[in-house]
């Protein structure tokens, strides 16, 4: 399975980063699960599969949201990071989810199982677009949809945060990452047309809380970030602390507990087989 699994998505969400990843990367908006609620054609209860679940962030928001809570069958998470599956497995206490070893292009899920596939915050990972295209078409019945989704930080709405991430972005080496746009590119080729109805995106707007620990420890979370030598991780702590010092466009929530606003955009990306 490794092969089809990029090497820094093994080592930087491998064992001993799961922890740090589950405890500091943000939810998704309440609006964003209504959203993809009113996907499904078919009725409940769904079975729904859940490919790169990573440590169940986004598994148990689903299964708890009101709107999914009485709504979900089954829902089947492939993961094939053997430290998160264990984390996801820790985490995730429902008699209707699993979890399973696999990648986006053999999930191992039967023809026609699943009336939704979601992928958060994962799919930039994918390896070969084509490949993981007809899986999904495969393990789809005749009405089902894939639902990308993405929490992105919003470097337009604050200086301090477009600061964080360009300064975060010089250790990317080309590893994968949504900024990319390769997704786009991939979803206009024949791989994609001749399964799938054309793509529709929905946003959203909203504020996550931050501190400094929260900032800094996010950055620390991204996976190129967490295989880098301590002495080049001590800089990007470093760096952290004087942009967030300087705090260009930085809107306190209370600035006498050190907290603030971090702004995101929540992405949702929906493709309907035909």
């Amino acid at each position: 399975m490794a092969e089809n699994v990029h090497t820094i998505a093994q080592t930087g969400f491998g064992s001993g980063t799961n922890e740090l990843y589950n405890r500091i990367r943000p939810s998704y908006p309440s609006e964003s699960l209504s959203y993809i609620r009113q996907l499904p054609k078919s009725t409940a209860p769904l079975n729904i599969v859940e490919i790169g679940a990573g440590t169940g962030i986004f598994t148990r928001v689903l299964l708890t949201h009101p709107e999914w809570a009485t709504s979900i069958g089954a829902l089947r998470a492939i993961e094939p990071s053997v430290g998160m599956r264990d984390f996801w497995t820790k985490t995730v206490n429902d008699d209707r989810a699993t979890i399973a070893e696999g990648t986006f292009d053999s999930t191992g899920v039967e023809d026609g199982w699943a009336d939704l596939i979601v992928i958060a915050q994962a799919f930039h990972w994918c390896l070969d677009h084509g490949k993981a295209l007809a899986e999904f078409a495969r393990i789809l019945n005749k009405d089902g949809a894939v639902v990308l989704i993405w929490n992105l930080e919003d470097r337009e709405a604050a200086g301090w945060v477009a600061q964080l991430c360009k300064r975060r972005e010089t250790h990317e080496n080309g590893t994968p990452q949504f900024r990319r746009n390769l997704l786009r590119q991939s979803f206009s080729m024949p791989g994609y047309t001749s399964l799938f109805h054309p793509m529709d995106e929905r946003e959203w707007s909203y504020y996550a809380l931050a501190t400094e620990q929260i900032v800094t420890e996010r950055q620390l979370s991204w996976s190129y970030i967490s295989v880098l030598p301590p002495d080049e991780k001590a800089k990007v702590v470093e760096d952290v602390k004087v942009i967030l010092e300087r705090g260009d466009d930085k809107v306190w929530i209370n600035k006498e507990e050190g907290t603030y606003q971090y702004p995101y955009k929540t992405l949702v990306v929906v493709s309907r087989k035909k």
